[in-house]
């Protein structure tokens, strides 16, 4: 019998949205009001002043120094332990994790885990020239955030211009439809299937950013309003980060929630996850069809709980671009038509930049509250590169927490990057991007010599014209050779 002191329960959710139209609130206000509810949605808002433990999810739209004890401040708590996380969307559930794995260890009975972003507000007010602090936001400790250019990727990366996940996930999503079969108009139409359902899901959420239901025609079509940004993904397959969201989770000891009087309608167990890393540096990858990492993650989460993906009654995947529950859906074996979000996904319930999984697992506590025994919430950062999973339960594991949360480090045996290339090459992965004007402007191509060397880079208009497959009747560029040079990352390619 696990010691009720050692188990993790999730008690308590909250998360809204805020309407930058009603007035500008910065992110350490909506965090607190997401808390607050948190707090009181286990019946037991006393626990803010018991809270241990708090861990935030960075902020990018306001950066502060350290939000969890300005939070704590407000919620009368004294923590021992205080935490912010780097940049990544997977870090919801590997704090979520680690907080499981410091309760079994009887480091910690009552935490909290926190995150949100008022990137809404700050568009506005840079746009008319307002500067936050002006109006009252936290200036110190906190300010405006700062820039690291290796945010951008690599050197190797930055030179080839795969500096933004908008050019570098359509490069996943191309390789994995080529592997298997897809050609684009098939890949846009299961992206758009897939997102027509998390439209809905999204508008049943009173947190949601948007609320309105889309078609499939709608999302597929490309036009007005929905113009391509990088083949295969319009506007509406993007995530939407210029988002007032926030949300907190609250987790206890088992035994602490019985000290409390929590009522047993509220607790869901949190059984524990694991999470992997790729290399960061994409073009050091085995592949572009694949994640290892979330291959890694998700069969290790499952293996150590005994459970095997048939047992998962919710799954809820990261969504910032389609490839990513795509990808998950065939690690689990599910079918194509599965919708994998209870949430809504960042194209519509919104993307909150690094906090949008801490929505998910607030909604999927929601749900196996509601009805529900086993659910997999998945998160992803970097470029493909971060993936963690966790496992929440209705009911106890037998061995109380069995999670991981640190992440394993996996290493590739990647072709070598060639630079200042020039010869034949076969393309392997390729998108294109396109101008606001609508026409094809630079193309983005990984291709490899005929001696096994790799060789990337970016493309003028030209032959971002010749590479689109959404307009002309160009045949598919993925497995075609052509001829290439390639002048510090800028390619020129005939075919």
């Amino acid at each position: 019998m696990v010691d009720a002191s050692r188990i993790p329960v999730v008690v308590g959710v909250g998360d809204l949205r805020w309407n930058p139209a009603d007035g500008h609130r910065e992110p350490l206000d909506l965090i607190h009001e997401a808390t607050v509810a948190a707090l009181s949605d286990s019946g037991q808002p006393s626990l803010g002043e018991h809270v241990d433990s708090v861990y935030a999810i960075k902020t990018v739209s306001w950066s502060y120094d350290d939000l969890p004890a300005l939070l704590a401040d407000r919620v009368g708590a004294t923590p021992r332990t205080t935490a912010t996380s780097p940049i990544g969307g997977h870090w919801p559930a590997a704090l979520l994790d680690r907080i499981g794995a410091a309760i079994a260890a009887g480091e910690s009975s009552v935490a909290l885990l926190v995150g949100g972003e008022s990137h809404a507000s700050t568009t506005v007010l840079r746009k008319s020239g307002v500067t936050p602090d002006s109006i009252g936001w936290t200036a110190a400790p906190g300010g405006p955030p700062g820039f690291d250019p290796n945010d951008l990727g690599s050197p190797e990366m930055q030179r080839a211009g795969f500096i933004v996940p908008t050019r570098v996930y359509p490069l996943f999503e191309n390789s994995f439809s080529a592997t298997i079969g897809h050609d684009a108009a098939q890949s846009l139409t299961w992206s758009a299937r897939m997102y027509a359902a998390f439209s809905e899901l999204a508008a049943k959420n009173p947190a949601s950013w948007t609320p309105d239901v889309r078609t499939v025609e709608e999302i597929s079509t490309i036009g007005p309003g929905n113009r391509m940004v990088s083949e295969p993904y319009p506007l509406m397959l993007n995530a939407m980060p210029f988002v007032n969201q926030a949300a907190a989770v609250v987790v206890c000891s088992l035994e602490k929630t019985r000290e409390f009087g929590v009522d047993e309608d509220k607790l869901i167990y949190l059984w524990g996850g694991a999470g992997a890393t790729d290399p960061l540096d994409i073009l050091s990858r085995n592949n572009f069809h694949a994640s290892a990492a979330m291959h890694d993650a998700v069969d290790r989460t499952l293996d150590s709980a005994g459970v095997g993906a048939d047992a998962l009654d919710i799954v809820d995947a990261y969504s910032c671009f389609p490839i990513v529950p795509k990808l998950l859906i065939r690690e689990l074996g599910l079918p194509d038509n599965t919708i994998p979000s209870v949430t809504g996904g960042h194209s519509f319930f919104g993307g909150p930049l690094n906090s949008y999984t801490l929505h998910s697992i607030a909604e999927v506590t929601r749900r196996l509250r509601a009805d529900g025994k086993l659910a997999l919430v998945h998160g992803n950062g970097g470029f493909l590169t971060h993936q963690h999973a966790v496992l929440l339960s209705a009911s106890a594991h037998a061995d109380g927490y069995i999670g991981n949360p640190e992440a394993r480090s996996l290493s590739a045996d990647a072709p070598e990057l060639v630079t200042g290339y020039s010869g034949n090459a076969e393309i392997i992965t390729a998108t294109v991007e396109y101008g606001r004007g609508g026409e094809p402007e630079t193309g983005f191509v990984i291709a490899t010599t005929p001696d096994g060397g790799r060789v990337a880079g970016h493309t003028g208009a030209e032959n971002a014209a010749e590479l689109t497959q959404f307009s002309g009747n160009n045949p598919a560029a993925i497995g075609r050779t052509v001829h290439i040079v390639d002048e510090n990352g800028k390619l020129t390619v005939t075919f």
